[in-house]
């Protein structure tokens, strides 16, 4: 049996995107298992639970992570599970970026369904999917900083990274343990492993470095690699 998950908040488009790959009459639809989640949290859940899983198919803004960082976690978490993004962005400087921190592919949420049939047939087959840009080759690469954090990020327990993006967020321990339902202390216990992961001694350098994995236009990601 193939096991896909698809992680997406959008309940209609994963739905479209299920009937899809169901009705395909590709090879890998004969036996399918299509699991669908609506935030990260569900996804981490899932992915423990489907250890064989054997793609995620997950949203670029996907509720309970900003930017790329759901993607650079999830890679660290679940080294051994391709992970393909799913976005209604599609602007050549996104896609360059999610290739840069391990994504698998890259479907654009305009995609043909027949074409998207077709992605997700090569990406089961391990190989790399990503649309066709002709100056791909000329977009922004990943620098050393950003590799770097994404390192750290990616080396977060899935508890460590909710926390983490609740920090994010600007919300304090008590409302950090109240949102989680765990102690003050619990959450003490997490921000201080986060901070020293990260290699900072504030929440607000762990807000800085975050900003790094952020889906930021074409001028500014050139900006900040330059300097």
């Amino acid at each position: 049996m193939t096991t896909i998950i698809v992680a997406d908040d959008h309940p209609l488009f994963r739905g479209a995107l299920k009937q899809t790959l169901l009705d395909a009459k590709a090879e890998f639809a004969r036996d399918l298992n299509i699991l669908e989640a609506k935030d990260i949290d569900a996804t981490y859940q899932l992915l423990t639970q489907h250890s064989d899983t054997d793609l995620l198919l997950l949203d670029l803004h996907i509720p309970g992570a900003q930017g790329f960082s759901g993607l650079v976690n999830l890679r660290g978490c679940f080294p051994f599970v391709p992970i393909a993004m799913f976005s209604g962005s599609d602007a050549g400087y996104i896609i360059e970026r999610a290739a840069n921190l391990g994504a698998s592919g890259f479907i654009p949420k305009s995609t043909a369904p027949d074409l998207i049939v077709s992605a997700i047939q090569t990406l089961l087959s391990g190989e790399h999917w990503y649309p066709s840009y002709p100056s791909r080759s000329d977009q922004p690469t990943l620098n050393l900083q950003i590799s770097d954090i994404a390192e750290k990020v990616a080396s977060l327990t899935p508890h460590q990274f909710r926390v983490y993006t609740m920090i994010n967020e600007g919300l304090l321990n008590k409302q950090i343990a109240y949102e989680l339902d765990i102690s003050e202390t619990t959450v003490k216990s997490h921000v201080k492993m986060i901070l020293k992961k990260m290699g900072v001694r504030k929440r607000t350098e762990v807000i800085i470095l975050a900003n790094t994995l952020q889906v930021e236009n074409p001028d500014d990601l050139l900006s900040r690699e330059s300097d």
